[in-house]
């Protein structure tokens, strides 16, 4: 008899899939640098943010247990997703061994994702827990389903001077704001071939963050919702900086 999350029916892969790392080596990385939303952060090509002032990285919309979340309603998809965007994420905090993780909402795809992780995944996420303290900002997939975690949780944090949140604010913000939710993706062309990456898209005011998630989709940041984050007037335009293979690359204003 299957669960109620359809975890029998993840049996019908037969190909081993990729495999946690049990101890993660530093990669060859290329970070940029940039001045967004009240920080001087580093831009990592996982899609985390690190601000070495705070010694805080920032990740958004991990959506773990993403396929899972489909067996559940019978739609397969390759059960991998959280084996890859944990390397990734364990990948950055190797890099930059920050004191503080927020993971800015939509941890997981859906409130019972924690259930359905796998023992090797619960224990990568407990080994960087013990190298750092969690935070866990509330998102509209998991809602407080992160909490089975430990950790922190909240609708909201703010540190110094900058507020985080997963879903952006309707309005311009009166003091810096870091969001995700919106998943930013652009299109460039490279030898005749266009591109669609995952990107930062922000200015000082505000920035919105990439999707880390490795099975979540990119909004084009030509899209209305992110033309209404910053409408027409004396503000900056926000920059995008595209995520590449191994490093980050900063295409200028909108």
């Amino acid at each position: 008899m299957d669960t109620p999350f359809g975890m029998a029916a993840m049996s019908a892969f037969s190909i081993p899939g990729p495999r946690l790392p049990r101890t993660v080596r530093r990669p060859a990385a290329v970070t940029t640098r940039a001045r967004l939303a009240g920080m001087d952060a580093v831009l990592d090509p996982t899609g985390a943010l690190f601000w070495p002032a705070e010694s805080l990285l920032v990740v958004s919309d991990l959506h773990l247990e993403t396929g899972s979340s489909y067996a559940r309603t019978g739609q397969m998809l390759p059960p991998y997703d959280t084996s890859l965007t944990l390397a990734a994420l364990a990948a950055a905090v190797e890099r930059h061994r920050p004191a503080r993780i927020l993971s800015l909402g939509d941890t997981f795809h859906d409130p019972f994702g924690a259930e359905r992780l796998t023992p090797e995944a619960r224990d990568l996420i407990g080994a960087m827990m013990r190298r750092a303290a969690f935070i866990f900002v509330t998102g509209n997939h998991e809602k407080d389903g992160a909490a089975a975690l430990g950790g922190r949780v909240a609708d909201a944090v703010t540190i110094g001077g900058t507020t985080f949140r997963h879903i952006p604010s309707a309005v311009v913000p009166d003091t810096p704001e870091v969001a995700g939710h919106l998943h930013p993706a652009a299109r460039i062309a490279v030898k005749g071939r266009s591109l669609k990456r995952r990107c930062f898209i922000g200015c000082d005011r505000r920035l919105v963050m990439p999707a880390m998630g490795c099975l979540t989709g990119g909004l084009p940041v030509t899209d209305p919702a992110f033309t209404a984050l910053w409408p027409a007037g004396p503000d900056p335009r926000p920059a995008v900086h595209l995520i590449g293979r191994e490093r980050v690359f900063s295409l200028g204003a909108t």
